[in-house]
């Protein structure tokens, strides 16, 4: 079949935020990124503040509002902090707009052109699940920094920080309400082309108490993959259902991070005050067993909580952070693959008593 709709990469992930300055800090200071680009008050945009960060080939933009009775304000009163927008580079705006709108996507923008002294960009967008949308950017006639309106802030940015090893986005997994995933998984096929690269029921993924479903979504390509969970019954509250809670409607639950080397990454990051999830010590006791050999030291991988896992075409290391901001609704999973193109099954069991333990701390299990 033809692609209908050729996603070249993910141009950027932009967050709404209650205040996109600090925000920006602290992805900086925490993460590594990089604060490359700039639009606000000086730059005659009097609507948002917007901070474009950078690292590898992960883009970030952190927004918030001067009106507090605008859109952006509505969405951070509501949701707290999190993923607004997810954008995806395409050669042609316009016409992804008018494919994805024909199959059945709801309009967020019509296809708009925008320019300055460096040229046009022509920009579109789709509501998703949620108050989520996907933005299409048409970028072959502009040469500046980022977007219209963004000027270089290499100079208000601080001193002295490095990056931490992130290289790009390995996926991003949206969280929708009970009995709603397959909706969503026919409107990824259907509307966006993609195609089902795995799925997990509530046999796989599940505890003593929760449990959840998860279908994986990718494009024609494979480089861009959206898993969609929903809640299964359990005998106490998901963490899928704390999120909706949380969050006020389904969103993105987590964004997952590339790394080519996640023992340095991980302990840079702890060193920089990104708080991680841990795993008891049991969880080690017959990891090799299960997974076979792995290059790294074992007393590593597991003074650093690195949980791993393998699959037909190798294996993969995987750990994942606490929630980035007050409401236990977004976190970042860091990952390194070495061969392995599946998403941690042997983990999950592990990896979601840990978010009990928490969600037991916060009185929401």
């Amino acid at each position: 079949m033809t692609d209908f709709l050729p996603l070249k990469r993910i141009d950027y992930i932009e967050f709404y935020c209650g205040n996109a300055k600090q925000s920006s800090l602290y992805y900086q200071y925490g993460f590594g990124f990089k604060l490359t680009g700039y639009s606000g008050l000086e730059t005659k945009n009097s609507k948002c503040a917007s901070y474009l960060l950078e690292q590898g080939k992960i883009r970030f933009v952190m927004t918030s509002s001067y009106d507090d009775n605008s859109f952006i304000s509505e969405h951070v009163k509501k949701h707290g902090d999190g993923v607004f927008d997810i954008a995806f580079e395409v050669d042609d705006a316009a016409k992804s707009f008018e494919e994805t709108v024909k199959r059945g996507a709801v309009p967020y923008l019509n296809p708009v052109k925008i320019e300055d002294s460096n040229g046009y960009i022509i920009k579109s967008a789709i509501r998703t699940f949620g108050d989520t949308i996907h933005t299409f950017i048409e970028r072959k006639n502009y040469k500046g920094l980022f977007l219209p309106g963004f000027t270089d802030a290499s100079a208000r940015a601080p001193k002295g920080i490095t990056d931490t090893g992130l290289k790009s986005v390995d996926h991003m997994v949206g969280n929708v309400e009970l009995g709603k995933m397959l909706e969503w998984v026919r409107f990824y096929a259907e509307t966006l082309g993609f195609s089902q690269l795995l799925s997990f029921d509530d046999k796989d993924i599940s505890t003593e108490y929760t449990a959840l479903m998860s279908k994986v979504m990718q494009n024609s390509t494979g480089k861009i993959k959206m898993p969609i969970n929903e809640p299964a019954p359990g005998k106490k509250k998901s963490q899928i259902e704390e999120y909706l809670d949380f969050y006020k409607s389904p969103g993105i639950q987590h964004i997952a991070l590339t790394t080519p080397d996640i023992l340095t990454t991980v302990a840079e990051l702890k060193k920089r005050g990104v708080e991680f999830l841990s795993v008891p010590k049991t969880y080690y006791e017959d990891l090799i067993k299960r997974v076979g050999h792995i290059d790294e030291d074992m007393k590593d991988i597991e003074g650093t909580g690195i949980l791993v896992d393998r699959d037909d075409d190798g294996y993969l290391l995987q750990i994942f952070s606490k929630p980035v901001q007050d409401r236990p609704t977004l976190f970042f999973e860091i990952i390194q693959r070495k061969g392995a193109r599946s998403f941690g099954k042997g983990n999950f069991k592990a990896l979601f008593e840990s978010i009990e333990r928490e969600q037991a701390l916060r009185g929401t299990l």
